[in-house]
């Protein structure tokens, strides 16, 4: 398939031309005060509900102030906006009216593109977890005896999703290492990242009707970026029996960009070969495969510190929201269920800091002469991805940055 030019990107060598066309919602100094769905073309941001009425098409999705009205609209809906969006950007005849529209990326505000319903991180990283289970379990088998049937996950804090950019403030908590009697309560001295994916819902579903795996496209809009910020000693105190909680709630940062499922499908492959099989809600060997090729890179204060590979995660996504409502859960508009850390077979590739320094035994060394086993105050993460598009073009991500403030 050929794929379409634009007007004003003859090149076709922009991450964010029309083989991507993410969404997000912005504010400018035009209109200062009010939130518009805005579509990243290049290094500009399209006025997407200006788009529409320029081009006297129907504006009333576009026009909304977050990108949940046209999440619910569903896949036949979500289509059609692309395609409307391409040809815009494609015709010649649409460039005088629509260049005005193109805002430089630079002299705009992002927010939040969606309000988030629910939030569920998962733990679908088989390096990652058997990485851990070497770290925190030493001498026992790494991976729990569920971790190969059944896809890990947990509940998050739906409120503390914020986007990229926003401070990320110490957390306290209690904490207690290995040789104190007692806990104490401070801020966290074990403050961590998480390079993941996260994935949003758009089409709900009805509750008592688990979503199979064919049905992951008609429910998933499409993707972001996201940093599930951790405080391992907070955690590793509170997590024993329930699972994560004060720990991982203070902030999961999350890019300002979401890329579209249609434009990952170049990007789509097999997830790994697996050796146990999965039951037939999870089975998806005969089945579209959802194992995605993202590049993903973690900076650290400006240096690349590891390069996490999503095409190694044993889970899919599609496998994840099968498990997710196989209880008979629904889904809502604006639910964002996230992959986990991301890690990779080699050391360079793991995206966490307690795996690339191995709980802090092994710090990093920076360019700057500095070392980190774990974040300090004032440092700056900054997660960034790509994904082959069509014709050899690249799909980008844009980026999710977060620095520690105390």
């Amino acid at each position: 398939m050929t794929t379409p030019r634009s007007w004003f990107d003859p090149a076709n060598d922009s991450p964010f031309g029309v083989h991507n066309l993410p969404y997000g919602v912005f504010t400018a100094g035009d209109r200062p005060g009010r939130r518009r769905i805005g579509v990243r073309v290049g290094d500009f941001v399209l006025d997407a509900g200006a788009a529409a009425r320029a081009a006297g098409e129907p504006s009333a999705l576009l026009d909304a102030d977050s990108l949940n009205p046209l999440l619910a609209a569903g896949r036949p809906v979500w289509t059609e906006v692309r395609a409307a969006l391409t040809r815009w950007l494609t015709e010649e005849s649409h460039r005088d009216a629509l260049a005005p529209l193109l805002l430089p990326l630079a002299e705009v505000e992002l927010h939040l593109p969606f309000e988030v319903a629910d939030y569920v991180d998962f733990y679908a990283s088989e390096h990652h977890a058997t990485n851990l289970g070497r770290i925190l379990r030493p001498g026992s088998e790494p991976l729990t005896p569920n971790w190969k049937h059944v896809p890990i996950g947990y509940h998050g804090r739906s409120g503390t999703v914020v986007v990229s950019g926003t401070p990320v403030v110490r957390p306290h908590g209690q904490r207690k290492a290995p040789t104190d009697a007692v806990p104490s309560f401070g801020p966290t001295r074990r403050l961590d990242i998480e390079a993941e994916v996260g994935f949003v819902v758009g089409a709900p579903s009805t509750m008592g009707e688990p979503v199979a795996l064919d049905r992951f496209r008609e429910h998933v809009f499409g993707v972001c970026l996201v940093n599930d910020w951790s405080a391992r000693d907070i955690q590793g105190w509170e997590y024993v029996p329930l699972g994560p909680f004060l720990g991982k709630s203070f902030a999961t940062s999350v890019s300002p960009w979401i890329v579209p499922l249609d434009a990952l499908e170049h990007a789509r492959i097999a997830p790994p070969a697996r050796d146990v099989e999965p039951l037939p809600y999870l089975d998806d060997r005969g089945g579209e495969p959802w194992g995605l090729d993202l590049a993903l890179e973690v900076r650290l204060n400006g240096h690349p510190v590891s390069h996490p590979p999503f095409a190694s995660m044993y889970w899919t996504a599609a496998q994840q929201l099968a498990h997710m409502t196989a209880n008979g859960a629904s889904l809502r508009t604006g639910d964002l269920f996230a992959s986990g850390t991301i890690s990779g077979p080699e050391p360079e590739t793991r995206g966490a800091l307690i795996e690339l320094t191995w709980n802090g035994e092994n710090p990093l060394k920076l360019p700057d002469g500095t070392t980190r086993a774990f974040l300090e105050n004032d440092d700056e993460v900054v997660i960034t991805a790509t994904a082959p598009g069509p014709g050899g073009t690249v799909v980008g991500f844009g980026e999710v940055t977060g620095r520690i403030v105390p």
